[in-house]
């Protein structure tokens, strides 16, 4: 053993995963506990800001593919993935482990589980994910992030216990922040999550370009854009004189959704808990591709509010999206009983919640060990 045990946080590399684990993170470090993290490469893109002592880069791969050789190439990462998080966690000694999803998940969950070290899932999407659901039946309890999850089993149902879906502190600060009265400019934030969205760059520019030159005057655009996109987005901008911000990536997001009036957004996990935690209407399309159609399920939460308008890729054109737009901007007593109604789904206090739950396994296997 190094030190102080630690409970370890295992999360795939995108932030749709490691930011409820680092919002969980900050809970734990203030309440006393060390914390590691457990996690792929794809991770350290997002710099230091993880309050873990230590991370473990974890071996993983998806299993996808048809032919045999990409599924036995995948095995073999995820094999000496588990060999190696036994071997951490051997000499370390966590007092418990809390996976997060995404498949770098899978090799530390399974070592946990070989070595009867109490263990937890989160699951954020309204549909439980791949990952999850191999490893659903391996831990002692699964918390949701949303109050209805697709994909459970009856075993996994009977340990399911919603909690919501952890935010980042600055989510928190922004939540604090009133919906704006519209003394300036309409501001308007457009993201794709943390991957981007190219549909974004496609339709957004388009429509945009359809309103009268007096509806576009009264217009600030906040734009995510890959950066393949980036030059071809703020090309469109400038011909069309606007004011505007470009970038393929937003280190204070929240902030930039606390001082929007409408968000265009992807509906993933992340982006649904922070649009309702900070309390601000949206138009969301869901990515379409997903096999399990997560994103879709995410959404439902902040339309059956009335909070969203929800639109498949498929209809979301430039024109259907230039009368949105033009709706939006002379119904201002609409957006804001939208954000009133994103404010009413949301859960500022899920980190504590989970933090609750995660103590309440390590002193419930503590006293199973003290009575054996």
């Amino acid at each position: 053993m190094i030190g102080k045990r630690a409970i370890f946080l295992a999360a795939g590399g995108t932030g749709g995963h490691l930011f409820p684990a680092q919002s969980l993170a900050c809970v734990l470090r203030a309440r006393g506990y060390e914390i590691e993290l457990m996690t792929d490469h794809r991770a350290l893109s997002y710099g230091n800001e993880f309050p873990a002592r230590k991370t473990h880069i974890i071996a993983s791969a998806t299993p996808k593919g048809a032919g045999l050789v990409p599924k036995m190439i995948a095995s073999a990462f995820i094999a000496w993935g588990v060999v190696y998080s036994s071997l951490v966690m051997l000499m370390r000694r966590p007092l418990c482990v809390i996976g997060f999803g995404g498949y770098p998940t899978v090799p530390p969950l399974l070592a946990a589980s070989v070595l009867r070290v109490p263990s937890m899932l989160h699951e954020q999407n309204a549909v439980m994910g791949r990952a999850n659901r191999y490893l659903a039946n391996r831990v002692d309890c699964v918390a949701t992030g949303f109050p209805d999850v697709g994909g459970l089993n009856v075993q996994t149902r009977s340990k399911a216990r919603y909690i919501g879906n952890p935010v980042r502190p600055a989510a928190l600060a922004a939540a604090k922040v009133p919906f704006n009265s519209f003394d300036a400019r309409f501001q308007l934030l457009v993201t794709g999550g943390s991957q981007g969205a190219r549909v974004m760059s496609d339709i957004v520019p388009a429509a945009i370009e359809m309103l009268s030159e007096e509806e576009r005057s009264h217009l600030h655009i906040v734009q995510q854009a890959r950066g393949e996109d980036e030059a071809r987005v703020k090309a469109a901008y400038e011909a069309l004189g606007l004011s505007f911000e470009v970038a393929p990536f937003f280190a204070d997001l929240p902030q930039r959704i606390a001082n929007a009036h409408l968000v265009i957004a992807r509906s993933g996990a992340s982006t649904v808990t922070e649009l309702a935690v900070i309390g601000r209407p949206s138009i969301l399309v869901p990515f379409p591709f997903a096999l399990d159609q997560d994103q879709a399920a995410n959404a439902q939460l902040l339309e059956k509010s009335s909070a969203a308008r929800v639109v498949s890729q498929a209809n979301f054109t430039p024109d259907w999206l230039a009368n949105e737009l033009r709706y939006a901007m002379s119904h201002r007593d609409d957006l804001a009983a939208r954000a009133n109604a994103a404010k009413s789904v949301g859960r500022e206090d899920a980190a504590e919640r989970l933090a609750d739950l995660v103590i309440e396994l390590i002193e419930r296997h503590t006293l199973s060990e003290t009575r054996a």
